[in-house]
C-alpha cells in the first residue's frame, strides 16, 4: 500500500507545481484549485505514510 501513498504524493507534487506555474503565467485566479488540491494530496499521503495512521483512522471512525 505504500506504493499507492507514494503515487498520491507524486500526483500531489505535480498538481501543486502546475498551480505554481499558473500563478506565475496567468495570474492567481485560476491557480487556487490546483494549489489546494495538490496540498491536500501531499498532506494526505504524508499522513498515510506515518506509522500508526491506520490506528488513528480507526479511532476517528469508531471501528
Amino acid at each position: 500500500m505504500g506504493f499507492w501513498y507514494l503515487l498520491l504524493l507524486l500526483i500531489g507534487v505535480v498538481v501543486f507545481i502546475v498551480g505554481v506555474i499558473k500563478i506565475k503565467t496567468a495570474g492567481g485566479g485560476k491557480a487556487f484549485i490546483p494549489l489546494v488540491t495538490g496540498g491536500v494530496f501531499i498532506a494526505l499521503s504524508v499522513f498515510l505514510l506515518t506509522p500508526n495512521s491506520s490506528e488513528i483512522i480507526a479511532n476517528l471512525l469508531n471501528l
